[in-house]
């Protein structure tokens, strides 16, 4: 049932987010909708990827995988950061993500490493959102990144950038399943340099309507899934 109530509100255009002093969960819609413009129709041009971030993602530097760890990529999106020591990733919204996920609704696009001491893959960056039709909700992203070495040699585990990786990623994997639309919710600088623009509700609820009734586009998942 939770699973099912989940999916509605997010149909109907509403997204959770928890208070991070009280932990009290609300739900919540944008006046203005926050969308990466990925349908057939929009500019190609519109989601962009600087030349830097190009290389970074040719380079094979980092090894990505979607849905190998779900629950890890959850846990480390909510941990406080440089800038914010608040989060709005409750335990309770990481449980309701982890049964979206369980049921086959929640993904991940994660960025690995090897340990060059272990051998081990080291998660160094992600992105997590929820599907359903060809509407994709994209929640929140993280990267661990680790300062250079004396020397000026890259850190074997720097996860610079790890995020923007996946992030573009996943859009050339919505654009390639025939998804149209990618929401994020909100704008900030951040995604505004990729592309993420604003777009009035009426036109998100347009949107949002033709997405989710199309037929379930993500399928296919695992280590080197496209």
């Amino acid at each position: 049932m939770l699973v099912e109530n989940l999916l509605d509100a997010y149909r109907q255009g509403a997204f959770p987010m928890a208070d991070a002093d009280t932990g009290e969960i609300r739900f919540y819609y944008a006046l203005r909708r926050g969308i990466f413009p990925i349908a057939p129709g929009d500019p190609a041009g519109r989601f962009h990827v600087p030349r830097s971030l190009r290389r970074r993602l040719n380079s094979g530097w980092f090894d990505v995988r979607i849905d190998t760890a779900f629950d890890e990529v959850v846990r480390a999106c909510a941990e406080p950061r440089p800038d914010d020591d608040q989060t709005w990733i409750s335990d309770e919204i990481a449980r309701w993500f982890g049964l979206l996920h369980a049921a086959g609704h929640a993904h991940s696009v994660e960025a690995w490493r090897a340990d060059p001491r272990t051998g081990e893959p080291r998660l160094v960056g992600g992105v997590y959102g929820l599907a359903i039709g060809g509407a994709f909700f994209g929640e929140s992203m993280f990267s661990r990144p680790r300062r250079r070495r004396p020397d000026g040699s890259r850190d074997p585990l720097d996860g610079t950038d790890a995020s923007k990786v996946c992030l573009v990623s996943l859009v050339e994997r919505l654009r390639r399943r025939g998804f149209s639309l990618f929401d994020t919710q909100l704008v900030n600088p951040h995604l505004a340099r990729l592309g993420c623009v604003e777009i009035p509700h009426e036109e998100y609820m347009r949107r949002l309507a033709d997405a989710v009734a199309a037929p379930a586009l993500w399928d296919g998942i695992g280590r080197g899934d496209g």
